[in-house]
């Protein structure tokens, strides 16, 4: 049996679980709707004019209607912060499945996780591993969700490099995307983890889909003009825009290895963060 205290914090925790994915699946970030209405200001291809209006028309249906922005609302994955005061308990883990079932009920989600053997439905988004958690002190305790869906999921990739192919990351960025090509439902946003050892390339790829896309550096407009190079443009029918931003994270590697991870993301690049009520 729960202690009250920790059965009080799963139960706030699954509420804020549940918020944060109707707020991920229905709206998308002030700064992903910013960049797409800037790529539909300045592309210079009629088709992918016409198709990144149907973007922008898309988004604005799923808030009128307040239902999902894509038919795949993906997977969960979902990141903690927790304050020094609240012990990482089972019962936490167990708040945040709670969360993503009623979600699947409430928003709705269309239950996607499945054994990866027998391919038999779990019908609520839950399963061995799933939801993925990731847990990392903070602050605040906060559950941030990032629904990944499959399409541009499946065209990620990872690469072991030698230490001696520093300039070839990017080349492996943008074969990344144009080996792709209109799969993932471009204009993508890529996150790209450098270093570290083969899965936490992996992680920091992914993590790097939650930073703000507002705002990249020198060497991430490097690697973003290296992918728009390609032209495949939005849903891969030619155009200016292929990428919407490249965000990369780093950590410091072994002496023999350079591991680059690229996790691809389509458009929707669903993502909200709520601070659970204490």
């Amino acid at each position: 049996m729960m202690h009250p205290e920790t059965a009080r914090l799963a139960g706030a925790l699954a509420d804020a679980t549940e918020r944060a994915l109707r707020e991920a699946e229905i709206r998308l970030p002030p700064d992903v709707l910013a960049a797409l209405r800037k790529a539909a200001e300045a592309e210079r291809n009629e088709v992918a004019r016409q198709e990144l209006a149907n973007i922008l028309e898309n988004i604005a249906l799923a808030e009128e209607r307040q239902v999902p922005i894509c038919q795949d609302t993906g997977v969960p994955v979902v990141y903690l912060t927790l304050p020094p005061d609240i012990p990482l308990s089972p019962d936490l883990y167990q708040g945040v499945r709670e969360g993503v079932r009623r979600a699947t009920a409430t928003v709705p989600l269309r239950p996607n996780v499945v054994d990866p053997l027998s391919r038999e439905n779990t019908n609520d988004n839950t399963g061995a591993g799933m939801p993925a958690i990731h847990v990392a002190p903070g602050d605040r305790f906060t559950v941030t969700v990032l629904p990944k869906g499959a399409g541009s999921e499946n065209v990620s990739r990872i690469g072991m490099l030698l230490p001696s192919q520093v300039a070839e990351i990017k080349r492996f960025v943008a074969e990344t995307v144009l080996l792709a090509g209109g799969r993932p439902c471009p204009p993508v946003i890529l996150g790209v983890g450098i270093g570290g050892t083969f899965d936490l390339a992996a992680a920091l790829a992914k993590e790097a889909l939650l930073l703000p896309i507002d705002v990249m550096d020198d060497y991430e407009q490097e690697l973003c003009d290296a992918v728009n190079a390609l032209g495949i443009g939005p849903m891969g029918l030619g155009g200016d825009t292929t990428a919407l931003a490249v965000k990369v994270k780093r950590a410091d590697c072994h002496t023999a290895s350079l591991p680059v991870a690229v996790n691809v993301q389509c458009w929707a690049c669903r993502r909200a963060t709520v601070e659970v009520e204490r």
